[in-house]
């Protein structure tokens, strides 16, 4: 079940959100709804991510395992050629 909230906007940007709205043939409760919809979803996604690379550095930090810039460039370059070389090792 959906509660009311409140959001204070200046009304320049209630203008622009009234003007997409009519725009769209949407109300700008719905404009705003999906707005903010699409908002926290994406940053939601952004924080995983954030969270996932912080993870990823602690367990290179614990093990050692790497693999270089060089070897990684040099195998992301061969993608699509028929001399397709294989993902490079980790190694210490």
């Amino acid at each position: 079940m959906a509660s009311a909230t409140s959001i204070k906007l200046d009304e320049t940007l209630k203008d622009r959100v009234r003007d997409l709205a009519v725009a769209r043939r949407r109300t700008p409760h719905w404009i705003m709804r999906e707005a903010i919809a699409q908002y926290v979803e994406r940053e939601e996604k952004r924080e995983a991510l954030r969270q996932d690379t912080l993870k990823a550095w602690e367990d290179v930090q614990a093990s050692g395992l790497h693999a270089s810039a060089e070897d990684v460039e040099r195998w992301l370059s061969s993608w699509g050629t028929e001399d397709e070389q294989p993902a490079p090792l980790c190694r210490k």
